[in-house]
Order: structure tokens, then sequence, then C-alpha cells
């Protein structure tokens, strides 16, 4: 199948190198130079524009940071649907909100194109192993279609309902994952600093009530999990920065049904912090540097 992929950052790189394995032919875009050479490096071709990524492509599918990326990809004069053919189906696969989502969508079906918002869960590990969760906004009809290429960068497709639902599956997910992580650095440094084993704690956590993801695969606490981002300096995981991107994106969606959220709020505030601090680059579980510079000062 011939794709246009636009977006070959932390996440879009693998995702299109992937799709490479499988068997597809991958026409790509991005700005950045470097992520360009890793991609012809991968076996795709280059487009000098979003336009020219997806002539004649049979699927498009973009991978972007936020949602002011995602309406300039697609509806600029040298985007998406100005190159597109009519009745090419288009995956968006950032997190952004959404209602940005709906409005590409409608804007795009109003052209003659099936829209499906496809964000992932996995990060960047689950991007190099092919192993990505996909929350996809799309009718039955559509996600059926597309399942061959999901599968081709991820294990697990899951059909959310309508165009847009995908991100509100992704905004709650990372809401809690960011609030879990919290409350894991949190515990882990409590325990040390009261004077148990950090490893015997972090044993203890993992087959109690305390379980999480956070705890037991990506757990902050160095020496901990061998494979976690604490073991490489914090570097190679999900940034900070993005957790509190997407922190902000679910404070702002809870605010438009009136919903309270009070813990994502605080969390939010606390990547924020974080952030301010210059350690917005690093992975999120690096949120318990909040607690051992503390202890420092």
């Amino acid at each position: 199948m011939q794709i246009g992929f636009i977006g070959l950052g932390h996440m879009g790189g693998p995702m299109a190198a992937n799709l490479l394995k499988a068997g597809h032919q991958v026409t790509a875009f991005d700005l950045v130079p470097f992520a360009l050479d890793a991609a012809k490096a991968a076996g795709a071709t280059l487009a000098a524009s979003p336009r020219a990524a997806v002539e004649g492509a049979e699927v498009v599918i973009t991978m972007l940071p936020a949602a002011a990326h995602v309406k300039a990809v697609y509806l600029n004069d040298d985007g998406v649907l100005a190159g597109v053919a009519k009745g090419v189906p288009l995956i968006d696969s950032s997190t952004i909100d959404p209602a940005t989502a709906r409005l590409v969508g409608d804007v795009a079906r109003k052209q003659g194109n099936p829209f499906a918002d496809g964000p992932v869960s996995g990060g960047g590990v689950g991007a190099q192993a092919g192993t990505l969760t996909f929350m996809v906004g799309a009718d039955e009809s559509l996600f059926e279609t597309l399942r061959p290429v999901f599968a081709g960068m991820g294990k697990n497709m899951v059909r959310c309902g309508e165009t847009g639902t995908g991100q509100i599956a992704k905004l709650c997910n990372n809401l809690l994952l960011g609030i879990s992580m919290i409350g894991v650095a949190e515990a882990m440094q409590l325990g040390e600093n009261l004077g148990i084993d950090p490893a015997k704690l972090a044993s203890i956590i993992n087959t109690s009530t305390g379980r999480c993801w956070s705890s037991d695969t990506c757990n902050p606490y160095p020496g901990i999990v061998e494979t976690a981002p604490v073991s490489r300096g914090y570097s190679g995981g999900f940034g900070a920065d993005l957790m509190l991107k997407d922190l902000g994106l679910a404070v702002d969606a809870a605010r438009s049904v009136r919903q309270p959220v009070m813990m994502g709020a605080l969390a939010q505030q606390l990547y924020q912090s974080m952030s301010q601090q210059g350690l917005g680059g690093i992975d999120f579980s690096g949120i318990i540097k909040m607690y051992t510079q503390r202890e420092s000062n």
C-alpha cells in the first residue's frame, strides 16, 4: 500500500519505519532534516511538502505535535487536503483536543475523504517495537478498512466511537497516567526517606494494591526497573513537556463540560513546575526530581 506519512519525530519516525518493514511504500515529509534523513535510510521516499507527500497515496497518516500543526498540515494551501485524491482515508495520530479532530474530520469528509483520529499509547518504546495501542475515532467500516495499516505499527486497535472519541480516550488515559506517576514518585521517595530499601518497597507495591504501570514498568526510582527511562538518565521516554501538554488538553476538555478534575489540575501544576526548572525534555517519570531536589535544599 502507498502511504503518505507526515511528522517523523520521536513517535512518527519509528511508526513510518515499521510500515516500511511491513511491506508498505511510504512517502514522508517533516520539517527537520535529521528526521528526513532517518526516514530515507529506512527506505522512505521524501517529499518537499505535505501536499507532495500525499499525492498518489492510498492512505495518509499524520503524527504532529499540537492542534495548530494539525490544522496547518491538513488545511493550508500546500497541505494534505490540497493534494490528496478523493476517497483516500486519512488518519491523524497526533494527540490534540477532540474539537480540532472533529473540525478537521468534517472538512475532510466534505471533500470526500474519510477521517479517523487515532492517537496512540505505548511511548517511544512501543513505537520502535511496533506494539502501540491505537485509540480510534471512526465509523465501523473505516475502522475495519484501516485495521491492516494500524497492524503495521501496533498490536492493539480499539474503536472508541465516532470522530473525536479516540482523542477523548487518549486524554483520559494520560490524565490518569500523569497522576499515577506522581503518586509512585511520591511514595518511592517517601519510603527511602523513612528508611526502607527502595527495591523492597517497589516489590511490595508491585504485588499489592498500589501496583500500576508507573510502578511496575516505568518506576521512577533508580535501580528498580532496568528498562525504565530512569536507567538512561530519564532519556528516551515520554517527555515531561508532552505530558504537560496532554494534561492541559485534559483540563481544558473537562472545563468544556464543567467537570472538576482536581487531581489533574494539580498534576498539571507539578509538571509545569518541572518544565520551568528546565526538566521538560526528560521523561515524565523524572517528576521524582521534584522530591529529591527539595530534599537536597
